[in-house]
């Protein structure tokens, strides 16, 4: 009889455990995805081009403002959209080895809006810029930082 109330205090116990954990975790926020579209490129202006470095150390870089527009179907602000794309030099060669996420947008309203990114591409690399395959993904509410 012991054995019996013992299993049934752990069973108990399991199962306040996973009804608490349904009612106390919050909801996962989903991804939304925006679409990108009429992306270009441009020179930095002079003052954010300055000290420009690439990863491989080398300061031998140039500065390009990506821009463009960002489109939200849905009702709500995105939050924290991770932006991501490929970008090929004249050669067709990556300019970003292994590297697609590009950087972020802080807030994306609902509708159409506009967009820039900072990049920094090695001084070697054979221009015009190839943009590719942009799209951006970001959340319906503030990540906690």
């Amino acid at each position: 009889m012991q054995h019996y109330s013992k299993l049934i205090q752990i069973i108990f116990t399991f199962c306040l455990i996973t009804f608490l954990s349904w009612v106390i975790t919050p909801t996962a926020e989903a991804l939304t995805q925006i679409r990108l579209f009429d992306i270009s490129y441009k020179d930095c202006p002079p003052e954010l081009a300055q000290g420009a470095v690439t990863s491989s150390g080398s300061a031998a870089a140039n500065c390009f403002i990506v821009t463009g527009k960002a489109e939200n179907g849905t009702y709500k602000t995105v939050y924290d959209a991770d932006i991501y794309g490929r970008i090929y030099d004249a050669n067709n060669d990556s300019v970003m080895q292994n590297r697609t996420r590009l950087g972020s947008i802080a807030e994306v309203p609902p509708g159409t809006s506009d967009f820039e990114l900072r990049i920094s591409v090695p001084a070697n690399q054979p221009l015009p810029l190839q943009l590719k395959q942009f799209k951006a993904s970001g959340f319906s509410s503030q990540v906690r930082r």
